[in-house]
């Protein structure tokens, strides 16, 4: 078998430590103590040695790197590579507890094949994203954008980077090396089937006052969902994605007479539930022996208020994940995985059979 084993005396043999008289071991340090050539060494730790190098050479190399210290150089290795192992995360903002599960997922899988993510909050939520390394694009190898338009990264998308957009229009990627998504659709339709299964047939939608295709899909399911059984009566109300909104939008819809009041209100998020919630009892009513609420994303917040609440259960870090690992995948020439990440229906307290007439 061809090997780039040294011949010189002691290879195989237990290392000795050795440094450079500056104190930075360098990877001669490391082959002089386990007795290889410079060679032997860069493809061992190169991760490239099998077929070339012995098992127990390669064994005797690595751990005389681990006894000097030793760290490559990874800006002179990203150099040859014409890589700087670095991807840019944008996201709407980063006060949401989704985006940061996002980014604990990316920054998972970024980690163990050595790079980094820069975590980049756009200034102006989901409209056109302002490119922050217009000046350094070399800086980045790729761009991943959750819950964003296409067309609002058109910017770093015309500077010829990888772009992976998250929780966005399959239909508008053109151009982007992957777009991944939870199913969003198939979330609101098991609300839709658990509170009919309960006996609703009147509904409120408190829909986030977003333009966007996350919450665009929401909408459109649940509106199918309803009409696809007689007899249900279906309203929506737009709110801004804070409590104190969804507290507000709740009242509007609530503050009608008893038997045209809505007996389930289902809510675009978490937060929006919340204020829902609170609404309900502002007004003297019980959730959910008046009124259930539902909620989306299953946030700490869900079992944070009283009654719990019944929500859709969102795998954030496995969006995150799996959208570093398409960007992996089209830097390496890969067809990235691009089926939806399926999402579940917890039920909790806060949802019950409609009130009797």
């Amino acid at each position: 078998m061809a090997s780039t084993d040294s011949g010189r005396p002691g290879a195989g043999g237990t290392p000795a430590p050795a440094r450079a008289a500056g104190g930075r071991t360098t990877s001669r340090d490391v082959a002089r103590a386990a007795g290889v050539s410079q060679a032997t060494v860069s493809l061992v730790l190169g991760d490239k040695w099998r077929g070339r190098v012995s098992e127990r050479t390669a064994g005797t190399v690595r751990e005389a790197a681990r006894e000097l210290g030793y760290r490559p150089n990874l800006a002179a290795r990203n150099l040859r590579l014409g890589r700087t192992r670095t991807a840019l995360l944008v996201v709407p903002a980063l006060t949401s507890e989704f985006f940061a599960r996002v980014y604990t997922g990316a920054n998972g899988v970024a980690a163990e094949h050595g790079f980094g993510v820069v975590l980049y909050p756009s200034p102006v939520g989901t409209g056109p994203a302002l490119d922050p390394f217009d000046s350094a694009r070399a800086a980045l190898d790729g761009v991943i954008a959750s819950s964003m338009a296409a067309d609002t990264l058109s910017g770093m998308r015309g500077g010829g980077l990888p772009l992976v957009m998250l929780d966005s229009d399959p239909r508008a990627g053109t151009g982007t090396a992957a777009t991944v998504n939870l199913d969003i659709a198939d979330g609101m339709r098991q609300v839709a089937r658990h509170l009919l299964a309960l006996g609703h047939r009147r509904f409120a939608h408190l829909a986030a006052a977003v333009d966007s295709w996350t919450f665009r899909e929401r909408a459109g399911a649940l509106t199918r969902a309803v009409a696809a059984v007689p007899g249900p009566a279906l309203a929506r109300e737009s709110a801004a994605l804070e409590v104190e909104a969804g507290r507000r939008a709740a009242e509007r819809v609530l503050r009608v007479a008893a038997e045209r009041r809505p007996t389930a209100l289902v809510c675009d998020d978490d937060l929006l539930a919340a204020g829902a919630c609170k609404a309900a009892r502002g007004l003297g009513l019980r959730v959910p022996e008046d009124v259930s609420v539902t909620g989306f994303d299953d946030l700490a917040l869900a079992t944070a208020v009283d009654p719990e609440l019944t929500t859709v259960r969102l795998p954030a870090e496995a969006v995150g994940a799996r959208g570093m690992t398409a960007l992996l995948d089209a830097l390496d020439g890969r067809v990235p995985d691009t089926a939806p990440l399926p999402v579940l229906l917890v039920p909790r307290a806060s949802t019950g059979p409609p009130p009797r007439p």
